[in-house]
């Protein structure tokens, strides 16, 4: 007779099927591990997706951070490259003001020599060329106007039209450099050959007593030819140089009395005679105006005067078409 056990609540059996030949194995477990090992299973899956999420969520968290670092960093470099753009645009807005004034005062520089060859060619009077006006420029005066953006193309384009100017430019000064020092001797040549030009009044005083000609002669009464111009004054009156030039004679005798004679250019003498005292010497290089000398009553003189002569290819000439 089998007895017949009572089943045991805490425990499961478990029945294991393996070949269709071989026996069904049966095998007793306790009742709170078969629920216990599947709960635990659960609770490693529930962990490790926790622990997934937590990680992901940090892996995110420091990707939005350099993200928004790159963003920030790209932005910044996209700042920098407007503002440079914008700067290059400026300064090739600023190089094409400066061309197109350079230009301009080229264009006057030329128009200045051919007025300075004019003066020359004409044998004109030096000072006409303080006349030429010049274009100023100051940046710190007050400026405005209507704002009209520039594209790209046209900032090309203005760069492109800046170089050429620039060009323009150099080849233009290229000539100038060229031109302008044979121009400027010309000019001083000119310059002292006007100066050098006996055309100064010699004396204080304007009150002739003797013109060029003939007249009659005040010691001997008969006609003779009177090679300058008398002009009266006083006794050590200053005598002024009526033009540049070289002193050529200092000295004195019966007839001149003490003179002086000063060589221009152009071939050209101017003679001082009857002085009181003379206050240059042979060789002195003098100047339109200079005060060579006084007025005197020495030589074969009536009174006190200046005898005032210009001579040209050694022979004397009227003064007076020279004298201011």
């Amino acid at each position: 007779m089998r007895s017949i056990g009572v089943p045991n609540p805490n425990r499961m059996t478990l029945l294991v099927l393996r070949d269709a030949n071989q026996p069904v194995k049966q095998i007793q477990v306790s009742k709170p591990l078969v629920v216990a090992v599947p709960l635990l299973a659960l609770l490693s899956i529930s962990g490790l997706i926790v622990s997934l999420h937590m990680q992901s969520e940090q892996t995110i968290s420091r990707l939005e951070d350099r993200l928004r670092t790159q963003n920030l960093t790209i932005e910044a470099v996209v700042t920098d490259k407007n503002e440079a753009i914008q700067r290059l645009q400026n300064e090739v807005i600023a190089l094409s003001g400066q061309s197109k004034e350079m230009m301009g005062r080229m264009k006057k520089v030329k128009q200045l020599e051919a007025e300075l060859q004019k003066f020359i060619d004409k044998h004109g009077d030096p000072q006409q060329l303080g006349k030429l006006s010049t274009l100023s420029w100051n940046d710190s005066s007050g400026i405005g106007g209507e704002f009209i953006a520039v594209h790209d193309n046209e900032i090309e384009v203005l760069a492109q039209e800046t170089k050429d100017d620039f060009v323009a430019i150099s080849n233009l000064l290229d000539e100038i450099e060229k031109n302008v020092p044979l121009t400027l001797r010309k000019a001083k040549q000119t310059e002292y050959s006007l100066s050098g030009t006996p055309s100064e009044w010699p004396t204080l005083s304007t009150r002739l007593t003797s013109n060029f000609g003939y007249r009659t002669d005040p010691f001997t009464g008969r006609a003779a030819f009177h090679a300058g111009i008398d002009i009266a004054g006083k006794v050590g009156d200053p005598i002024y140089a009526a033009g540049a030039g070289k002193v050529i004679t200092t000295a004195r005798d019966g007839s001149h009395g003490k003179y002086i004679v000063v060589e221009h250019p152009g071939g050209l003498q101017s003679w001082y005679l009857h002085l009181h005292d003379i206050g240059v010497s042979e060789g002195d290089t003098i100047i339109k105006g200079q005060k060579i000398g006084s007025l005197g009553n020495t030589g074969r003189s009536t009174g006190p005067h200046l005898h005032f002569e210009i001579v040209k290819g050694g022979s004397p000439i009227n003064p007076l078409p020279y004298l201011d």
